[in-house]
This record gives C-alpha cells, structure tokens and sequence, in this order.
C-alpha cells in the first residue's frame, strides 16, 4: 500500500473545495494561493486523477469532480477526529491557549473588566477572545469555550444557562438632574430614546414599545430615537448623554455600580425571553482548560 499522502495536501483540497477557491483556501491557511493550488495538484498527481473540474475561465469558482464531493465528507470527519484527538493529548494540561468565542458586547461589558480575575487563578492559561456578531463554526474556527445569547438551543453544542437579563431604562446623572421632568414612565415620550438594533433578529428581546406598554403608556407613536446595532455603544451614548437607553442588564451592570448610569423607574421590571448561556462542544465537556473557565464564569455570575 502506498504511504499516506500528506495531511498539508489535503488540507488545502479541503479548504479550496470549501470555499471554491485556491485564494480564499490560502487566505484560510495562511499561504499563497499557489502553495494551495501546488498542494493540490500535489495530490492529484498521487491519486493519479483530477480533483477539480478545469474551466477554460480564470475566473469560474472551482467546482470538485464527482468523486470528490464524494470523497469530501469523509475527509472532513477525518479532519475533526484529528482536531478530537489532539485535544485529548491535552487533556490533562490545564496551561496552553483557551479560545473563547463571544460578542463584542458582552466583552467589552461583561467579560474584559473580569477577566484579570480568571487570570490569577490560571495564569498558565493563555485565553485568546474571538469576538463576532454571528455564531461561529466550533470545529472550523477551533473554539473551545462561548458564551451565546439567546434561547438555549444550537445545534451541535451543549448550552449550560450563565444569566438571565432584564430590560430597563437607563440615563446619565447629569440628564437626569437637567431633566427634572421625568418623574413618571409617560415622560419619556418627550425624550431622545436610544434604541438596541443588535437584537433585532430575536421576537423575544424587549423593546421600547414593549417596555412602554408594561409601564403603562398607551401613547408610543411620537418615539424618537437612536438607533445603534451594538449593546455596549447603547451604553455609552447613554453615558455621554445622548439620550435615555433601554439596557440590558449585564451590560450595564458595571456603569450603574459606578454611578456612571441611573435607573429610572426601577419598580418597572420586564424580564428578557432570552438569556447568556455557557456553550461548548459535549465531546470537549471534560478538557481541564474549559472545565475551569466554565467553573469560574459561573462563580462570576453568581456574585455579580
């Protein structure tokens, strides 16, 4: 039998059948597009047959041969056991690099300003922060440990709830001694009203509407407002003034223990239908690394 081609070469013909392109592929690998395409004929030479139909224009996406796409999901859980299995070499090291995947949000709020804490019981631990607004791929981007926000249901990962949220709003000291007027919910008709676009896509996140309606005011057709698509920069254009924000709040938890925000109409209280789960892959559930911060997250929430 012949020896085993190398993983390099298959790992680009992987890549490039993925994205359908040899630039992406390098992109993704971080080497040029012709080291990808190289490696690929590479490996077309071994298996002595082509791997990806050839168009007469440079510009055509590539597309895999039958026998490829074939072959392709095979390759891939391949490639994932091999991520598996190295994991487990590591099992029993608490130290290396932690990947954690959240929003920018959440840690810029919630997870920057505790972080120092996880740190000085871990220092061996090396957590590396994939920020982004959208789910990401566990297996393709290597992501140990998330925290998501929402139902609690996403396919192909266990979700453990870390907080449940309530929605309010929430001013500045300053705007609220300027505007002595807001004594009662209704007064708030009358103010610039900063809006969380950043939860749009879940029917369940409170609104403005919604939160007006629990308090009472019939009369919301006269809203004005901000509109910003990133919780944290809700806050802080409430911080600095712009208006009164409807908060969520973990995020602004730290902003009104430091007297930077105030709550208005605290007795008013409207729960969120979502909340902040821990989320990580059930195979990787027992690697010391996440085992640890997944422990030490839900401490933080326990107290904060």
């Amino acid at each position: 039998m012949k020896a085993p081609v190398h993983l390099n070469a298959l790992r680009a013909f992987e890549a490039s059948a993925r994205h359908q392109s040899f630039s992406a592929a390098a992109a993704e690998l971080h080497v040029t597009p012709a080291a990808v395409g190289q490696l690929v004929r590479t490996l077309e030479d071994w298996l002595g047959t082509p791997l990806f139909v050839r168009s007469t224009s440079g510009k055509a996406r590539l597309i895999p041969t039958e026998a490829a796409e074939r072959a392709l999901p095979d390759i891939r859980a391949g490639f994932d056991k091999l991520t598996l299995g190295m994991e487990r070499l590591q099992e029993g090291a608490v130290s290396g690099v932690l990947t954690v995947a959240v929003s920018p949000a959440f840690a810029a709020k919630w997870l920057l300003p505790r972080i120092d804490r996880f740190q000085v019981i871990c220092p061996d631990t090396d957590v590396r922060l994939d920020t982004n607004l959208k789910p990401v791929d566990f297996v393709a981007q290597q992501i140990d440990i998330g925290v998501r926000y929402g139902t609690g249901r996403w396919p192909g990962l266990a979700a453990e709830k870390l907080m449940d949220e309530e929605i309010y709003p929430v001013c500045s000291p300053q705007l609220l001694r300027e505007h002595w007027r807001l004594q009662k919910p209704g007064d708030l008709v009358q103010e610039m009203l900063i809006h969380d676009l950043s939860m749009d896509q879940h029917s369940g996140f409170p609104t403005w509407e919604g939160w007006m309606r629990k308090a009472g005011v019939s009369d919301t057709t006269a809203l004005r407002g901000m509109q910003i698509n990133n919780s944290a920069a809700v806050l802080q254009a409430a911080v600095e003034g712009h208006g009164v924000a409807l908060a969520r709040s973990v995020m602004a938890r730290d902003d009104l223990a430091s007297g930077r925000l105030v709550r208005l109409f605290p007795e008013i209280s409207v729960a969120s239908e979502l909340a902040y789960y821990i989320v990580y892959r059930s195979e990787c559930a027992s690697l010391p690394r996440l085992t640890t911060f997944r422990n030490w997250l839900l401490a933080e929430a326990a107290v904060t």
